[in-house]
């Protein structure tokens, strides 16, 4: 039932206005926001719900409507773009339908600021982020009572945060807009990644200290709060040129010792179509077949992986295969040398291998490589029926994820943890999914980012591993289609940052474009 409260209470009334073009929209409704808190104070849960939803479905009205401009409502959500920006541009998932500039994201290759996938996703961050701001404003001004008044502001505060992280991550500057800006009708200045940096810090510290440490499903908590930190922390040297792992290893620890999270026994249960019973997810975007309907979240991982032509997509609960997504062999070589029958670990076999080649030699054939049915919309336990669109929530933030966190900090020098502690924590992960545990003398920066790959891609988070870790761009690591070549080519560095969109350039004359493009 708690997945379907925060369902339930975004299903209001209340529509949005897009803001591609003016950062300061505010919200169209029936009534001013502090009008229908006063009529109706309870209304916040729907308000506050509707911020949520904007990370995982494209519009308030159902799967065919869009907060952002686009021709193609399901194309342009946020999950959608974190999927396309963070794990086609990497080394473990090819998409093969050619879409305009989706060739170009698979590829690693022909990057320029017309690209409507990079579009997509910063219009995803402006959306939020303004729509963030007015809710923040009203509860902060208004005199109503409020229930939760403070939480719901520190909730705000971090999908706020959220969104900035990856401005931050993908496109590295942009306007900084905070609830102090509404109303103004002057273009905001261009924010450095450090200024984008130093708010978010901030902002999440507060959060921090306001926000419940109550684990609600669906619902960001302190835990939630501490686990954006690390990964903004464990990422500072990329976005500041300045290593903070002792404080990344100080957020990870926090949300350790957290009693109400722990490793899930069976990993394929964290990624199941009952997954909001898992108590390994720390934060997670709902989805649900009927009531929170998205081609953008789940969805598109799950029935995008699928094809009638090589597999039943009943088999994983899903009515629809799009074939599109197939992972290669940088992803499932990593187990047992790419001999998958041969593997004891659980996650070797998440890959369907009938039918298809383990050679990608064409990234737009169907059976070159191998889909990953590691995301499925059949649940892990009971029965269940095949659905149109997927049951399956997403895991934006779990346990192992910190345990694998907690072991690259202490390999990087962090005070505050061991080695001994982070091999029990790797080992942990490992042994979960009937892995070999491994000795201390094989724990390194070289097997932590492999193990990354094993335990966590499709997940969003793979492009931004590579930067960290320095096998992105250049030629020292090379995967297949890297720069548009089956066997990969060295890629240059200004593709550790997305291009300014041209739209967003238009729009805002204080903008400049990233270097290179």
């Amino acid at each position: 039932m708690n997945k379907f409260k925060i369902i339930g209470a975004a299903v209001m009334l209340i529509f949005f206005a897009s803001c591609v073009d003016d950062l300061n929209t505010e919200p169209k409704v029936e009534l001013t926001l502090d009008k229908l808190l006063e009529q109706d104070p309870q209304a916040v849960e729907g308000l506050v719900s509707k911020i949520y939803g904007t990370f995982a479905l494209s519009g308030p009205d159902g799967p065919g409507s869009t907060d952002v401009v686009t021709k193609d409502a399901g194309e342009a959500a946020f999950l959608r773009g974190i999927i396309n920006l963070e794990d086609f541009s990497a080394d473990a998932v090819k998409n093969r339908w050619g879409d305009d500039g989706l060739d170009q994201l698979t590829t690693t290759s022909g990057w320029n600021p017309n690209n409507k996938f990079f579009r997509y996703l910063f219009d995803r961050a402006y959306y939020t982020i303004p729509q963030s701001n007015n809710l923040i404003k009203i509860l902060k001004e208004t005199k109503t009572e409020i229930p939760d008044r403070e939480n719901h502001i520190a909730e705000l505060r971090f999908l706020r945060c959220l969104a900035y992280y990856y401005v931050i991550d993908c496109f590295g500057k942009g306007p900084l807009v905070t609830e102090d800006d509404i109303n103004t009708t002057t273009p905001k200045k261009e924010s450095t990644r450090k200024e984008l940096f130093d708010f978010v810090e901030k902002d999440l510290l507060e959060a921090e200290q306001t926000i419940t440490a109550t684990k609600s499903y669906g619902k960001a908590n302190k835990a939630a709060v501490q686990m954006l930190l690390a990964k903004l922390y464990l990422n500072a040297e990329v976005f500041t040129g300045t290593a903070r792992y002792n404080d990344a290893l100080t957020y990870v620890n926090k949300v350790l010792s957290d009693s109400q999270y722990s490793l899930a026994p069976n990993y394929v249960s964290v990624f199941s179509g009952d997954n909001n019973t898992s108590p390994e997810i720390i934060y997670t975007l709902i989805a649900d077949a009927v009531v929170s309907q998205s081609y953008g979240n789940t969805t598109y991982i799950v029935n995008g992986s699928l094809s009638t032509e090589t597999l039943d997509p009943n088999l994983f609960g899903a009515k629809d295969g799009w074939g599109g997504h197939r992972a290669t062999k940088a992803w499932y070589g990593l187990f047992n040398g790419g001999d998958l029958a041969a593997s004891n670990d659980v996650r070797a076999k998440l890959f369907w291998t009938s039918g298809h080649s383990y050679e990608m030699n064409n990234y737009k054939t169907w059976t070159d490589g191998f889909p990953s049915v590691k995301f499925r919309n059949s649940n892990y336990s009971g029965t269940s029926s095949s659905t149109s669109f997927s049951n399956t929530d997403f895991p934006l933030f779990r346990l192992a994820d910190a345990y694998l966190m907690y072991a690259e900090c202490v390999l990087r020098g962090a005070t505050g943890g061991n080695i001994g502690q982070a091999l029990t924590y790797v080992n942990a992960v490992i042994t979960r999914s009937q892995g070999d545990a491994i000795l201390a003398s094989q724990l390194n920066l070289n097997f932590i980012i492999d193990e990354r790959a094993r335990e966590l891609n499709f997940e969003g988070q793979r492009r931004t591993d590579l930067i960290r870790f320095g096998k992105f761009t250049g030629g020292s690591y090379l995967w297949p289609w890297k720069g548009g070549v089956k066997n990969g080519i060295s890629i240059p560095d200004t593709y550790k940052l997305y291009p300014i969109p041209t739209t967003a350039l238009q729009s805002n004359p204080n903008l400049t474009q990233n270097p290179g493009y």
